[in-house]
């Protein structure tokens, strides 16, 4: 007996002295208990601060099933604010389980009842999910969240740690039958919403770029599309997409291969849009004048042992025309008056082969092999677009800076980071790289790109009263180890104003059915269509007239100056008229007007029309005033 007591005393020294501090710490466990509060992730928005993301509010009911009481009750309303029965519910409520999940995620407009549920004991967790409301347009710049509110693609992947921000938690008291409630003695600390992310993106653009898109594919029963707009100017993404995309909302119900961003994942060898790098590389080191002559071998010669075909049988071209109609014989020849090493500094300069650094995941950087692995044919076939492969990103800074004067961006498509009350945290300025080119030598390739538009291979992109210059591409695909007859990507890149660019746009169509291969048919149009329609749209697009040389005054043409346009060479006065005899009619004064009031004018004055150029009528032949047979063909300028 007096041994137990012993034991006892030694029992109670043992817990009340030598481990009190352990007994004491779990008795205020047991009476308390802490609560994680979840911060509200970041939203991202637009460039005109449109919301591009939505946290939407939703409930999840648990509880232990021995805890609960009425359990009728509970499953009755359950049964109001859902489509399962009150049995389903029931079954839930019976089981012997410590812990169940009576509903997960619903909307608290569902049920105007959930607030009555924790009367009964069941456990109600307010938690949000990420909503978005375009669904399917920018899903692959955006990207998605898993049920937990982690980024898994996209923007919300790569920006997951600024957009998630860091929960808070509150210290609670809990009774003894295990319900906890708030003492405002007990500590807690307020959670940090995540900052708010503005994108460069125009969710309008990315409307009409996807729309255009999506139509072209169907018309050319393409594999796919894909689409780059930026400002050459910032280097900021405008719109960016490929076809077929998916919806943000219901990730899981696309395959995962439209969840890429392919503007910058995948790689193609781009064909004659890669042109611009030896012609920049050769006018750069004063290799060659824009005037100099190259005889183009009538469409097919052998290029050390490898015959090289155009698709016209061109004979002697200038330099400015062997890029306007894309002549694979000429670039060839201009690119051997280059050392191998010079087209590959170039290479490099212009971005290929490098990660533009976009801050988006999954980027490739292309492929380019050193000169030191290059065959003797390499350099010729590199220039005109094979043995490299690039993104069209990569496609769409070098021609940025062609567009801007010789600067290389770093592509921007994050344009400032704000906290949750919308205060600026960080600002992402535009980055310049390098100088790629001097601005004589990229004005020089300018303007040959808008000849290439207005007369070259480029015409398809063509819009009335508008500058574009551009480039098209045709590709063959290398696949199985040697080039596709079959299989092509279409690419166009273009930019306007021509005189001062504030949108570059690159188009890949995936191996269109035959006759929409080439670039001119394929790509090209979509360019002209997105453009035309974003002009249309965007009134911040306002038309410059461009300054035009003096020349000595032509007497043919009359003008409202006594300077007059060299762009029209062997000017036909009348074009096959129309005679009525001895009926004469007055030439009316259409010059200021725009094209459509100026050929009604015309009409009503007896005259049949043919026109030059685009913009508001600048010089017309004849003169005004003058009296002409009626039915002749007046000439008229636009500028």
């Amino acid at each position: 007996m007096i041994l137990g007591w012993c034991v006892l005393i030694s029992r109670l020294f043992q817990i009340q002295v030598l481990e009190n501090e352990l007994y004491v710490g779990k008795g205020v466990l047991q009476g308390q208990h802490k609560e994680i509060l979840q911060a509200s992730r970041g939203n991202i928005y637009d460039r005109n601060n449109v919301l591009l993301t939505r946290n939407i509010s939703h409930i999840t009911l648990c509880g232990n099933p021995s805890d609960i009481v009425d359990k009728k009750s509970v499953a009755h309303i359950l049964g109001q604010c859902t489509e399962n029965p009150p049995a389903y519910y029931l079954e839930k409520l019976n089981s012997k389980n410590p812990f169940v999940f009576l509903e997960r995620n619903i909307l608290g407009s569902q049920c105007d009842y959930v607030s009555k549920l924790k009367n009964y004991g069941v456990i109600i967790k307010k938690n949000y999910f990420r909503y978005y409301p375009f669904g399917s347009t920018g899903s692959q710049v955006i990207g998605f969240t898993d049920p937990d509110s982690r980024g898994l693609s996209g923007i919300e992947k790569q920006y997951d740690p600024v957009l998630t921000g860091t929960p808070g938690w509150i210290m609670k008291k809990r009774s003894g039958t295990g319900k906890s409630k708030r003492d405002n003695s007990y500590p807690y600390v307020k959670p940090s919403n995540g900052s708010n992310i503005q994108v460069t993106l125009n969710i309008e653009y990315q409307c009409i770029l996807e729309d255009e898109l999506k139509k072209q594919m169907n018309v050319t029963d393409a594999k796919g599309a894909t689409g780059v707009l930026m400002n050459p100017e910032t280097g900021e993404i405008l719109a960016m997409a490929s076809i077929p995309s998916f919806d943000s909302n219901h990730p899981s119900d696309y395959p995962l291969e439209y969840q890429k961003i392919k503007a910058i994942t995948d790689q193609f060898e781009p064909g004659s849009t890669f042109k611009i790098v030896s012609a920049t590389a050769a006018l750069e080191k004063n290799i060659v004048r824009i005037d100099d002559e190259f005889f183009c071998e009538n469409g097919s010669f052998f290029y050390n042992g490898v015959r090289i075909g155009d698709h016209e049988k061109y004979g002697l071209l200038t330099f400015s025309q062997i890029l306007e109609q894309s002549s694979n014989v000429g670039i060839i020849k201009i690119t051997e008056l280059l050392q191998g090493q010079s087209l590959y500094q170039y290479i490099k300069k212009f971005g290929f082969g490098i990660e533009t650094d976009i801050n988006l995941p999954g980027e490739s950087k292309g492929f380019i092999r050193e000169p030191r692995n290059w065959s003797k044919i390499s350099p010729g076939v590199i220039s005109m677009g094979q043995e490299i492969s690039v993104t069209a990103l990569q496609l769409a800074s070098a021609y940025s800076a062609i567009a801007n004067g010789g600067y290389l961006l770093r592509p921007k498509i994050v344009n400032q980071i704000m906290s949750h009350d919308r205060k600026i945290k960080k600002n992402k300025n535009s980055n310049v790289l390098r100088k790629v080119a001097s601005l004589e030598t990229t004005e020089t390739i300018k303007n040959i790109l808008v000849k290439t538009v207005k007369m070259g291979t480029g015409a398809s992109a063509t819009i009335p009263g508008w500058s574009i210059a551009g480039k098209t591409g045709t590709a063959e695909k290398f696949i199985n180890g040697s080039y596709s007859e079959t299989k092509f990507i279409s690419n166009f890149v273009g930019f306007f104003p021509a005189e001062k660019p504030i949108l570059l746009g690159v188009i890949l169509i995936d191996e269109p059915k035959f006759g929409f291969h080439w670039g001119s048919t394929g790509a090209a149009p979509v360019f002209r269509n997105v453009a035309q329609r974003i002009i249309n749209m965007d009134d911040s697009f306002q038309h410059k007239q461009e300054p035009k040389k003096i020349l000595h005054e032509n007497n043919l043409w009359a003008s409202n100056k006594t300077v007059f346009s060299e762009n029209i060479k062997n000017p036909v006065l009348f074009n096959h008229p129309v005679k009525v005899e001895n009926m004469e009619c007055i030439v009316p004064d259409v010059r200021q007007m725009s094209l459509l009031k100026a050929v009604r004018k015309i009409k009503e004055s007896g005259f049949t029309h043919t026109f030059h150029g685009s913009g508001i009528v600048h010089w017309q032949s004849p003169k005004p005033n003058l009296t002409k047979t009626c039915g002749s063909t007046c000439v008229i300028g636009l500028n």
